[in-house]
């Protein structure tokens, strides 16, 4: 009796162990959903899906997408934010839900800085100066000089108001003084076909939307809004190199998790994202399509998310811009 007594106790005890093994312990034991509050073929979906084939592999589950789309991304921002806490509803979304919009719209339904968690940076969407190619301007000075000959007569074209395409070709003509009207589109790629139609003079975008257009010369990209030049655009300077200091821009994406998550799960999300980003053949895919793999740790990246916002404030409150 007192042998089958201590088979019985040591069984619970087994048992209660196994009750009380931390929920993270086998994460993921079922497919990860990821929320891209933006529409396929958007910048996000083209970075991601060069990842999810390897994420996938390094999670040992499926990873999937989820649109959710709207609001300058704050639908699906906020659904997330409002998700359980548990590993499997990621984000993947660009600057403005994470250190813009909350400046641009007075009730988004949550707070970037206390519901979310913020991974890592995964790229940036490198953003170019591109201006018509008619223009008799074949570099930054030129362009300077012919906007200000024609005060209040360029126009730059934007993807929509609010967006970081816009705020950057305000900034841009507030320090070139070129008082440059806006003009508002339903997306970037309607607004790049306005600039080949000079419709507009200028076009801050991705590398993508606009070096299809560049070899026939029906463009010209005249700079590069990031501290760095592009691989594949070797020869266009940056705006930091030209002088325009307060005018390096970018539109980045990083995958976060809804605040609480367990550590050892956002442990686990972190170092597969760092594998994902460590192999040679995804580098070069996003080097290829004009992104900028981050540079800078997980940590150094979430404490300069505050300044970066102050900066995007600046911007915000300098324009007048409330989407509300």
């Amino acid at each position: 009796m007192q042998v089958i007594k201590q088979t019985v106790l040591g069984l619970m005890a087994t048992l209660c162990m196994g009750a009380a093994a931390p929920a993270w312990a086998d994460y993921p034991d079922h497919p990860v959903r990821v929320v891209i509050p933006y529409p396929p073929g958007a910048a996000g979906d083209i970075i991601f899906r060069i990842l999810q084939p390897e994420l996938s592999r390094e999670l040992g589950q499926t990873v999937i997408t989820d649109y959710k789309t709207g609001a300058g991304g704050n639908i699906g921002t906020q659904m997330v934010a409002r998700s359980k806490p548990d590993g499997y509803t990621l984000l993947f979304s660009a600057t403005n839900n994470f250190v813009i919009n909350q400046f641009l719209y007075k009730n988004m339904g949550y707070d970037p800085f206390k519901d979310l968690y913020v991974i890592n940076k995964v790229a940036d969407a490198a953003a170019l100066v591109y201006v018509n190619g008619q223009l008799p301007v074949n570099n930054m000075a030129e362009f300077r000089e012919y906007v200000q000959q024609r005060k209040g007569q360029v126009n730059y074209g934007t993807p929509g108001a609010g967006t970081t395409p816009e705020l950057s070709a305000w900034k841009l003509s507030e320090v070139m003084e070129g008082d440059m009207l806006g003009i508002h589109y339903r997306g970037s790629a309607p607004g790049i076909q306005a600039l080949l139609s000079n419709e507009v003079q200028m076009f801050v975008s991705s590398y993508g939307l606009g070096a299809a257009f560049l070899p026939e010369g029906r463009l010209k990209a005249l700079a590069v809004a990031l501290p760095e030049r592009l691989p594949v655009l070797p020869d266009v300077p940056t705006l930091d190199e030209l002088g325009y200091k307060d005018v390096v821009i970018s539109n980045w994406w990083a995958l976060a998790v809804p605040a609480g998550t367990d550590t050892d799960i956002v442990g686990k999300i972190e170092t597969a994202l760092e594998n994902v980003l460590a192999n040679p053949e995804i580098r070069q895919k996003l080097l290829d399509q004009g992104y900028l793999l981050s540079k800078v740790s997980a940590e150094e990246f979430r404490k300069g998310l505050p300044a970066e916002a102050d900066y995007w404030h600046d911007i915000v409150t300098k324009a007048g811009i409330s989407l509300d």
